[in-house]
């Protein structure tokens, strides 16, 4: 397998965009991506397109990443569209770091995009919630289904370890901070407060709307290229993806360990360095309480002591290991499709040195965790990168 490097990131704002279409917003990251590397269209050998919800919301089916190619000038290559729920850009990534690795290709053009806000408020909701499985029950009476389903394992997580609603909003409001400092971010708010976090109306206990990731439109970009095709973009700043790892969910009851910490381990263990050699992170927060019980499953903490991390400021955007300084789903949004590409953008941002206000010390090894959907107990996909300088 070749060396694969990173060598072009682009991104919209994410937001609530009703006057923008999916081709709009993606043919934006891409032209960002392709700039960043100082590539052209036609140096695009394959694409890798992903996108959730498109079907249920703007009715677009089948060829969506064609569709928004037509507005890029990439063209006559081949075109995959991936749909893998929340997971779907970072396998997107992966298939295109497969693509390269392989030999198959030198370039490889990875992205997501989503359009999550609809004038109807309910669709999107009950959009997400086909990211489970139909056949069981689905509480669509919710204000959130899904975040009702996560619930009850977050107040099973809370009994185990003793962590508290409290240590949940100081996740939320971390985000928040962070989202401040970035111009992408759909939310950011640097003068919030737990208490605030905690006041705020219920979504399903004990999390509340601030503790949970918006709906939201955006896309993400990401180019990759063979080591010994580096050549070809002399004005590239590239980063080398050390592991890309993409696994499928399995039944917990079964004993075996979860597809987050598998994808961690593979991941590690690809790229030949542990949890204490990461710099930076970029998890899936799709509530607070979540980001914190993936602190145990990626090997950052060990089983129950996630909420330490937390209460200690590890993972603030000074601490000793920040976690999503982008703002992370919560603050810089969900845009289901694109957040994987999304979490390669900061972590290429992060480790050139360009994040401005929000640039975390010296960075050197990050990694990026993207989850999705939710079946049999477990995340549906999961998929883990590691990049380095």
């Amino acid at each position: 397998m070749r060396n694969v490097a990173v060598v072009g990131v682009g991104q919209t704002a994410f937001g609530k965009f009703l006057d923008r279409s999916l081709k709009g917003l993606g043919a934006e990251a891409i032209a960002g991506a392709l700039d960043d590397a100082g590539a052209r269209a036609a140096d695009v050998q394959a694409v890798f397109a992903a996108n959730a919800i498109a079907g249920l919301i703007t009715g677009q089916e089948m060829v969506r990443g064609q569709v928004v190619l037509t507005a890029t000038g990439i063209e006559g290559v081949p075109v995959v569209n991936v749909e893998n729920a929340c997971a779907g850009g970072a396998t997107a990534l992966h298939l295109s770091w497969m693509a390269v690795a392989s030999g198959q290709v030198d370039v490889a053009l990875a992205f997501g995009a989503e359009k999550m806000a609809h004038e109807d408020k309910r669709k999107p909701v009950l959009a997400i919630a086909t990211a489970m499985d139909v056949e069981e029950p689905i509480d669509v009476d919710s204000p959130s289904p899904f975040m009702s389903h996560y619930a009850s394992r977050i107040r099973r997580y809370m009994s185990d370890t003793g962590a508290t609603a409290t240590d949940f909003a100081m996740v939320a409001t971390k985000a928040q901070r962070n989202g401040a400092l970035n111009d992408l971010a759909q939310y950011g708010d640097a003068s919030i407060t737990p208490e605030d976090i905690l006041r705020a109306r219920s979504v399903a206990d004990p999390l509340t709307v601030p503790m949970c990731s918006p709906i939201g439109d955006g896309a993400a970009a990401v180019l990759l290229v063979a080591q010994d095709a580096l050549n070809r973009f002399p004005d590239a700043q590239p980063l080398y993806i050390r592991a890309s790892v993409l696994v499928s969910g399995s039944d917990p009851d079964g004993g075996g360990a979860g597809a987050i910490e598998r994808a961690a381990r593979a991941a590690y263990d690809q790229a030949g360095v542990g949890p204490e050699d990461l710099d930076l992170v970029e998890l899936h927060d799709a509530n607070a309480a979540s980001e914190v019980m993936r602190y145990e499953s990626l090997g950052l903490a060990a089983a129950g002591d996630g909420p330490k991390l937390v209460r200690t400021g590890t993972t603030a955007r000074d601490g000793e290991l920040p976690v999503n300084p982008s703002g992370g789903l919560i603050a810089r949004g969900h845009p289901v499709g694109a957040t994987g590409c999304a979490q390669i953008y900061e972590l290429a941002t992060q480790l050139r040195g360009r994040a401005g206000a929000r640039q975390v010390a010296t960075p050197r090894v990050a990694l990026a965790e993207n989850g999705g959907g939710w079946v049999r107990g477990d995340v549906a996909a999961d998929a883990v990168h590691i990049l380095t300088t």
